[in-house]
Formats: structure tokens, C-alpha cells, sequence
């Protein structure tokens, strides 16, 4: 699988379940940032470089659960601009919760596994990577909210099946909806993924809207405008 070559760093993922996609760029080109960012399942590392390079003064927490990803998304770090400001760590998000005394992150970023009762991929590293078994909902917004300091945002990318889920787990967690973000492929294609954004609590009015990736054969004016500083063409 060919190496991915962005404006200020690039990616391999020969090592990856998880393949560079459109989801990660868009959601590392969308969250809001801060000084403390956790990037839950980082998978190549992607969506932690580009946090890194849109917020300078960050210092970037990059979980990762499968050693193969970790270890390949640690190399993609060391060869980039980053390296010194972005941290791949090997473990499971309810171990690195349960062990972590640092302070509470004021973004946190996810991509995460949203396949729950298709079938499973054989491949157990790509099934690991794209189902919620090892990840429920229920875990992930509980310890997203745990780890959030009081006034972070904590954003995610997921498929539209998967939506009313996540958005329930939240709910219970007391995690509440600050921006959604509606994303057609084209303007006659039906909403596929959701960005999502919450906090734990806000008095900024609730932002909404559907955006299209591509016009024609092209990217959207939307989504150039959202990675003009990613994408080398």
C-alpha cells in the first residue's frame, strides 16, 4: 500500500488495518484543538499529525491498541515536524484511562470502530480496527467524558448507521451535542458520515450543517477550503 504524501509530513501504512482515509482527514481537519489533544485509535497516526500541525502549541496523545499500527503510526511521528510534540502510546483506552494521572485533555479526537452486528472481517487485526466489540459506544463516550476537562470538545467521524448510538451513549454519559456536520459524497447522494462534536457542557448555540465532499469530478469548495493545508494537490 502506497506511502500517503501530505504538505508538511506523510504516512505509510503498509503495518495499518486501518487505511488512510477520507474519514480521518476530515476529522483531523475539522475538531477543535487545544493544548492537551487525545487521539483515540490513531491508527497510522494520521488524524495526531494533522491535529499537531493545525495547533502548534499542542502536545498530541496517540492511543493505539494493535502493536503493528502503533509501532508503524510511532515511525510516521518520528519522520515528521511533530515528532517532539506528539506521543504514540500502546494500550487500550481502558487501560490507559484507568492508569493516566496527567491532565485532562481539552480535545479529543476519535475515529472509531462503528460496524456492531455486520460480519466480521477474518482478518482479526482489520476486525479489531472496524467493529465495536473491543470499543463499545457505551465505554468510549464514558471515558471520553472522564478524560475531557470541563470545558473540551470531543469530536468523532462516524457512519450514519452508527449515529443514533453514539448520540444515545452520549446522552447517558451527560455528554452533550455542540456541532454536527452532515457529509454527502455529492448533493444527490444520501448523508453517509457524521462529524459530531460534544462537550460536557456549553452555552454556544448548537451548530448544524450538510456539506457535500465533491462537485463534479472535484472537491467541494467546502472540502478544499477544510484541507487546503493538507492536500498537496
Amino acid at each position: 500500500m502506497a506511502d500517503f504524501t501530505f504538505r508538511q509530513f506523510s504516512v505509510s501504512q503498509d503495518r495499518c488495518a486501518m487505511k488512510v482515509g477520507t474519514d480521518g482527514v476530515l476529522l483531523g481537519a475539522w475538531a477543535r484543538g487545544g493544548n492537551r489533544i487525545l487521539d483515540i485509535g490513531t491508527g497510522t497516526g494520521i488524524v495526531a499529525l494533522m491535529m499537531a500541525q493545525r495547533f502548534d502549541q499542542a502536545r498530541v496523545t496517540a492511543l493505539e491498541i494493535d502493536a503493528q499500527a502503533a509501532g508503524q503510526a510511532r515511525e510516521n511521528v518520528a519522520a515528521s515536524p511533530f515528532a517532539d510534540r506528539i506521543e504514540v502510546v500502546c494500550a487500550s483506552l481502558q487501560d490507559f484511562a484507568a492508569q493516566y494521572e496527567g491532565p485532562a485533555f481539552n480535545a479529543i479526537v476519535c475515529n472509531p470502530p462503528y460496524f456492531v452486528n455486520s460480519l466480521k472481517n477474518v482478518d482479526k487485526r482489520s476486525a479489531m480496527a472496524r467493529h465495536t466489540e473491543t470499543l463499545p459506544f457505551s465505554l468510549l463516550m464514558k471515558l471520553s467524558r472522564i478524560l475531557l476537562s470541563p470545558d473540551g470538545k470531543a469530536s468523532y467521524v462516524i457512519a450514519a448507521e452508527a449515529k443514533p448510538l453514539l448520540e444515545a451513549e452520549a446522552a447517558i454519559c451527560g455528554l452533550r451535542a455542540t456541532r454536527q456536520y452532515d457529509i454527502q459524497t455529492t448533493q444527490r447522494k444520501p448523508v453517509k458520515r457524521f462529524l459530531l462534536e460534544y462537550a460536557k457542557w456549553t452555552e454556544q448555540p448548537f451548530e448544524h450543517q450538510k456539506v457535500t465532499l465533491m462537485e463534479g469530478a472535484k472537491r467541494s469548495e467546502w472540502y478544499r477550503e477544510l484541507t487546503k493545508n493538507f492536500y498537496i494537490k
